[in-house]
């Protein structure tokens, strides 16, 4: 982990105490001046039911505080009374935007309980479909923003191509979104044939998209204005208050699990990992924009080693936990057992504990679980970028103009069901 030398602001603006509650300041504000105004939790700009109580001095942010618990989605605990098998549809639609992230690190801390080999074909479809998710997640960030700023035509062009990964996702799956594609040792299914050469279509015409993107805003003054120089944070700040992902590289940070701590097949491709360090709306926007181009190389690596690997098994022959072929449903009792124990049932996991990342379209997506032996979890815990990056609410809005409150927000990139899960 690198710091960026350069320091956007001296010494620590985490607000005391209380770090995640910015107070007012009676020496730069006159209380009588100072009016206290809901924003959200039912606003459009706050992406979802995010409640911004604000202390606004004039035009000023003199104070505010995050309030959250208005979804109250109850994942976690479902998931703990539903059967191994079943609760893996629950994960990806803990941060919808990044099911397969969220459906990965499920299934992959599964995997680590039970001490399941994952065959090669599926550990790089996974892998291509975790990039491309990234690239669908930073299309909706990118439209939605743009949009909440003042580009309302950045929102439809960001949602057209946004539309091709989704067909890419059904092409695979059969469906566009909550896939249930990743399961305990593989796929649901072997990739479709031709789905590398769409991919690939996609990874040809998507870089064009990418670099109107840019055009578009970069050189753009109300962009500009609207984004640089608002939304400070700095690199130990960040630190300090544990941001990963997009947020932490945009304050200067060089860290991305898929470099530092390796899973799947990412030691094996290669891509850089951009880092900004001025610590701003427009730094992070830089960062979410050079890894869309930065997961094209990744997938495009995926295609050919899914080409070299046509014919391989995409899941492993463990009849305990992985169904068994259908077409042995007819001529073997023991594969109707199989089938039917695991589809009632579930499968056991040994007792343990086991806490598996992956580096999500938001940072660092954690999932703790404990098992006690029998079919379903005993724990479940979701480490949440989105709830991390709330956190950072108070420092970030500091000097800031109630106009700028929707550019740093929007910059921070939580999602609510990630955040209420």
């Amino acid at each position: 982990m690198a710091l960026a030398p350069a320091r956007i602001y001296e010494g620590s603006r985490i607000p005391r105490p209380v770090p995640t509650i910015f107070e007012v300041d009676p020496e730069k504000h006159d209380l009588a001046d100072v009016l206290t105004v809901n924003f959200g939790p039912n606003h459009p700009s706050t992406h979802g039911v995010l409640r911004l109580i604000v202390d606004l001095d004039g035009e000023e942010v003199a104070g505010i505080r995050a309030v959250i618990g208005y979804l109250h989605t109850g994942f976690e605990k479902t998931m703990e009374n539903k059967s191994w098998w079943k609760s893996v549809t629950y994960a990806p639609r803990i941060d919808y935007l990044a099911f397969q992230a969220n459906e990965l690190e499920y299934v992959l801390a599964i995997e680590k309980l039970l001490g399941l080999e994952v065959p090669r074909r599926a550990t790089w479809a996974r892998m291509a479909l975790a990039e491309l998710n990234r690239i669908h997640s930073h299309l909706v960030w990118l439209g939605t923003t743009a949009l909440e700023v003042g580009a309302i035509s950045m929102f439809w062009y960001a949602f057209d191509d946004r539309d091709a990964v989704l067909d890419l996702f059904e092409l695979a799956g059969g469906t566009r979104l909550h896939t249930r594609y990743f399961q305990a040792g593989g796929l649901a299914e072997d990739l479709p044939p031709g789905f590398t050469d769409e991919t690939r279509r996609f990874c040809d015409s998507f870089p064009a998209a990418v670099d109107e993107f840019e055009a578009l805003l970069n050189g753009q003054k109300i962009w500009q204005e609207r984004t640089q120089g608002i939304g400070l944070l700095s690199a130990e700040d960040a630190l300090a208050l544990g941001q990963s992902g997009p947020i932490l590289r945009g304050s200067g940070v060089d860290w991305d699990l898929r470099k530092q701590m390796p899973y799947l097949a990412y030691d094996e491709v290669d891509f850089d990992v951009p880092v900004y360090a001025e610590g701003d709306v427009f730094a992070r926007y830089k960062v979410h924009m050079d890894e869309m181009r930065e997961s094209l190389r990744i997938v495009r690596q995926c295609c050919d080693q899914l080409d070299a690997m046509e014919g391989e098994p995409w899941i492993a022959d463990d009849r305990k936990v992985v169904l068994p072929p259908r077409h042995e449903l007819h001529t073997s009792m023991e594969s109707l057992i199989y089938h039917f124990k695991l589809v009632t049932e579930g499968y056991r996991v040994p007792e343990g504990e086991v806490y598996v990342v992956v580096e999500s379209p938001r940072g660092e997506a954690g999932c703790y679980l404990v098992s006690d032996g029998g079919a379903r979890p005993w724990r479940v815990k979701f480490r949440a970028p989105s709830f991390a990056a709330l956190q950072t609410t108070a420092t970030v809005m500091q000097g800031a103009l109630i106009a700028d409150m929707v550019a740093i927000a929007a910059s921070l990139d939580f999602i609510m069901g990630d955040t209420d899960r």
